[in-house]
């Protein structure tokens, strides 16, 4: 794969996030298998930890957003990211239910998806502070190709009243 972005080339932003266990290496394994099995890593935001969204009663968060560029076309990609999320052990009992890793793609280029796999932008991301915080870190200027406004814009206009922390976390774990 070329170090310049081709026609054929896309940029997908991601996040992961984690509420059981070892929250940062589950986090820093999903990001080795994704570079290993999906494109280049070229940007990780820092971690925020935040209460659980949907279902309160469960432990806080740790969420990270990844830019990845890859040749694989959105739908196959998301494919291999619930492969990757069972590779670490993600078992999916409830909706928004305590897990061990939880890959989300929130956006890929200016694309608009909706299919039975995957929807693009992810239909949530203008009403969750824990996935506007991490991603205006890493492209703040990002425009989503529905509301029209980048990612600054959507944060200071989203309503959720959630607590999200940017933590700094020891260095050299996994990651």
């Amino acid at each position: 794969m070329s170090t310049n972005q081709s026609p054929d080339m896309f940029t997908a932003y991601l996040l992961l996030g984690s509420n059981l266990g070892n929250r940062e290496v589950y986090i820093s394994t999903a990001v080795r298998l994704i570079e290993k099995q999906c494109g280049k890593v070229v940007q990780l935001s820092s971690y925020y930890e935040t209460a659980a969204w949907g279902n309160t009663n469960q432990p806080s968060f740790y969420n990270q957003v990844l830019v990845l560029q890859t040749t694989v076309l959105p739908i196959s990609l998301m494919q291999q990211l619930l492969a990757i999320e069972l590779e670490i052990g993600r078992e999916r009992k409830e909706k928004y239910g305590a897990r061990i890793i939880d890959i989300d793609m929130l956006l890929v280029d200016q694309l608009v998806i909706d299919h039975p796999v995957l929807q693009l932008p992810h239909p949530l991301l203008t009403e969750r502070k824990f996935v506007l915080m991490p991603l205006a870190e890493v492209a703040p200027h990002l425009q989503h190709p529905l509301a029209r406004k980048n990612i600054l814009e959507l944060l200071a206009l989203c309503t959720d009243t959630l607590d999200v922390e940017k933590i700094i976390l020891k260095q050299g774990l996994g990651g």
